[in-house]
């Protein structure tokens, strides 16, 4: 092998190596994303959980005059 393969070669494998960690972020980053909308979606229904037993109606008419 000629100087130039060897330098071809070992510039495509750095490439690998920085689209690899490239990718392993952007699934990391996925994952946090999803984590953060289970919580949201969790707690939004925590909430509705706790408004369940309110009558109907409660809420509606607001008077927000001063």
């Amino acid at each position: 092998m000629d100087l130039a393969s060897l330098a071809s070669a070992f510039i495509g494998a750095q490439t690998g190596n920085v689209q690899l960690a490239l990718a392993a972020r952007l699934l990391r980053m996925n994952a946090d994303q999803s984590a953060s909308v289970v919580k949201l979606i969790d707690a939004a229904q925590q909430s509705f959980n706790s408004l369940a037993n309110v009558a109907a109606g409660i809420g509606t008419n607001i008077n927000v005059s001063a």
